[in-house]
């Protein structure tokens, strides 16, 4: 348990408050034991026997201390302490502290400490004695009793207390932060050793009292103690490191933020000159492909070498961490501004471009990282994690590959999280009408009839009341609620649209399904159910995707389409003309619909160049054999010029607002259809 740094390693604006501390600590404990060790020479003839073989142990078992593994500030173990303690309860704090100045001096040799620091801990030792002399002397050790031992216990605890305290002061003073979080990092370890060792003491001195022979064989209880302390320490690492890739792991990174952001808020509230703390955190782009083309022995070989080139690629100081799978966390400390982390971000993503070859099989690696620096993007680990998690996830869904955390990018906040529990449970219990479907009508221009819906999710939040269909989306499509989401939305659509059929109205409806659900072909297999359990022709039932659904993932996207497809479920394109490969898609899908998004009906009337954008999407649709179907109509002259541009189907408020399927079906009893070539009803 002893101060660890080295000159060198004192960083300039810290070595005067240091040293300072270390110099006072020293000139105490000389002031405090001068005299004591000066009657030293007239004790030792007078010394017995077993005074020498404690006092030959405790050199000799220094001098192969334990000093626990970990980057971690972490003291060594110090086995002297058991006979130095019994040394100053059998005989005073002049021999005691003598032996230990010994101890000390030997164990500072073997482990190349410099002379100011070996003066240093000697000092330590010097005045965790005084204290624990001063506390035994209130014992009767001729007769030991239970109130003596309580005594003893005291002497061990002030011994503790004093050696303990000049420690994390000198640690604080030599790294920063505050000096109680230091405090208590350690305190569990340096107890149970410290605390063992120490209370062997009086156990030693009685074996003393018996036969100087006996004093020998508390090296095999110290050994105990010495393998329970390493088996403990390593335990502990090893829950810090990842196994495979012998980075840090996601505890181990936990504990390297505890550990910098003490030093970071104190800088903060002493007003010096700002640094950043960076949390970067990266994730592989296609290594599931690697893992189910090659292996996972080639996948774990992957990442090993992906962890070599992170910590080639970070700065002294910096932390590299394996979060788990193909996440990787950088922790960066003592940044000038957010742009040095986008630089280092930049130095990793340059390090993964060159392709790693295994088994002679050269493997492209790039992926994409999140950014959250403290204090500006969270002020605790969790928060910089979840918040660099975000910024992850949108640097993958924009296509780049480094992004900074904005808070607009965050679909996960408490309000939102909130508001994620309250339509798990409203989706979990189905007699909870919360939820329900509105449909708005689709009426073909021509004829002025009513060929389908769309179906339209709406939410009555029992607190907040309607909740915006869009927020409603973000809320669920980053979690799993997703698919609790469109299971019911299918089920509902799919139901309504039978009961309709039943009744004799034979309307398709339009439904929209997420990225997420494109992605796992499990909704073909709903909709093939529902629709043989209701007896429902397939052509009743529409799917809409957008085209970003369709960037997302291509593959896994193009498959369920074409599931959905061979069912017969037509598909229609959303929002067509916002995306950016919509000819590609038009080749590729098997569609039978694309929808004009309405930013471009809106302004068809006002704007000749959304006019223009109108007519060419009209044109390559129906150059291609697509029904083109325009949303957002709201006005007659919109609907005229859709009319003439040669659009077959509309929907908008011109028709209709969306409405539930009950007034949808009194909607339709009124409705009379409106002809293009005579005046609007």
């Amino acid at each position: 348990m002893e101060a660890a740094a080295s000159r060198n390693s004192v960083p300039p604006e810290r070595a005067r408050p240091f040293f300072s501390f270390v110099l006072a600590v020293i000139t105490v404990a000389a002031l405090l034991c001068a005299a004591p060790l000066a009657r030293l020479p007239e004790q030792l003839p007078d010394l017995p026997a077993a005074f020498w073989v404690m006092a030959g142990l405790a050199v000799l078992v220094d001098s192969r201390p334990f000093t626990p593994p970990g980057r971690r500030q972490s003291s060594a173990v110090f086995p002297s302490i058991c006979f130095t303690f019994a040394i100053m309860l059998g005989w005073g704090l002049a021999p005691a502290v003598a032996v230990q100045a010994a101890a000390v001096v030997v164990s500072s040799w073997r482990m190349r400490h410099v002379w100011w620091r070996a003066a240093f801990n000697i000092a330590q030792y010097a005045l965790a004695l005084t204290a624990a002399y001063g506390v035994s002397r209130f014992a009767d050790l001729t007769r030991i009793g239970w109130g003596d031992v309580l005594v003893v216990g005291a002497a061990a605890a002030a011994w503790f207390a004093v050696k303990y305290s000049t420690v994390t002061v000198a640690v604080r003073l030599l790294f920063g932060g505050r000096w109680w979080a230091m405090f208590r990092q350690g305190l569990a370890f340096e107890l149970l050793s410290i605390g063992a060792l120490l209370l062997l003491s009086p156990v030693l001195l009685a074996a003393a009292e018996a036969s100087a022979a006996l004093i020998p064989l508390v090296v095999v209880p110290l050994y105990a103690v010495y393998r329970m302390a390493r088996l403990s320490a390593e335990q502990e690492h090893l829950s810090r490191v990842d196994p495979l890739t012998g980075l840090a792991n996601r505890k181990g990174l936990l504990g390297e933020v505890a550990d910098q952001l003490p030093a970071h808020a104190e800088r903060g509230a002493k007003g010096a000159a700002e640094r950043h703390l960076a949390l970067l955190v990266l994730d592989l782009d296609r290594f599931k492909h690697v893992n189910d083309a090659l292996g996972h022995a080639v996948g774990d070989r992957l990442l090993v070498e992906v962890g070599s080139r992170l910590i080639g690629a970070v700065r002294p100081g910096d932390v590299v961490a394996r979060l788990g799978g193909d996440e990787f966390a950088i922790l960066a400390p003592c940044l000038n501004s957010v742009d040095e982390a986008r630089d280092l971000a930049t130095r990793v993503v340059g390090a993964l471009a060159k392709p790693v070859a295994l088994d002679g099989l050269p493997l492209d690696v790039s992926g994409s990282m999140g950014i959250a620096v403290y204090p500006a993007h969270g002020e605790d680990f969790a928060t910089l994690l979840r918040h660099a998690d975000v910024a992850m996830y949108d640097a993958k869904h924009r296509g780049d590959t480094i992004t900074v955390y904005a808070p607009e990018s965050d679909h996960n906040s408490p309000e939102r999280l909130s508001l994620l529990a309250d339509l798990r449970r409203a989706l979990e219990h189905p007699g909870d009408r919360q939820i329900n479907m509105y449909y708005q009508p689709q009426i073909a221009i021509d004829t002025g009839e009513v060929v389908g819906v769309e179906a339209l999710l709406r939410w009555r939040h029992p607190r907040h009341g309607m909740v915006d269909p869009e927020e409603l989306i973000r809320v669920a499509e980053q979690s799993a609620v997703m698919r609790l989401l469109t299971r019911r939305v299918v089920d509902d659509v799919v139901e309504q649209v039978a009961k309709w059929t039943a009744a004799g109205l034979n309307l398709r409806a339009a439904l929209n399904v997420s990225v997420r659900d494109l992605h796992d072909g499990e909704i073909a297999d709903q909709i093939a159910e529902r629709l043989t359990r209701y007896a429902l022709p397939a052509d009743r039932l529409q799917l809409e995707i957008t085209e970003g659904a369709l960037m997302a993932d291509p593959r896994r996207v193009l498959a369920t389409i074409a599931r959905l497809d061979k069912i017969g479920v037509a598909i229609a394109l959303d929002d067509f003309g916002t995306g950016y490969s919509s000819m590609q898609h038009l080749r590729r899908l098997p569609l039978a619909e694309v929808k004009v998004d309405r930013s471009f009906v809106l302004g068809m009337a006002t704007d000749a160049d959304d006019a223009a954008i109108v007519r060419s999407v009209i044109e390559l649709a129906g150059a291609l054999g697509l029904r083109v179907v325009a949303e957002g109509v709201e006005d007659e002259r919109t609907w005229r010029l859709l009319h003439s541009a040669g659009c077959h189907v509309a929907q908008g408020w011109f028709y209709a607002r969306p409405m539930p399927a009950d007034e949808l079906v009194a909607w339709l009893s009124r409705y009379r259809a409106i002809s293009p070539n005579g005046p609007a009803a």
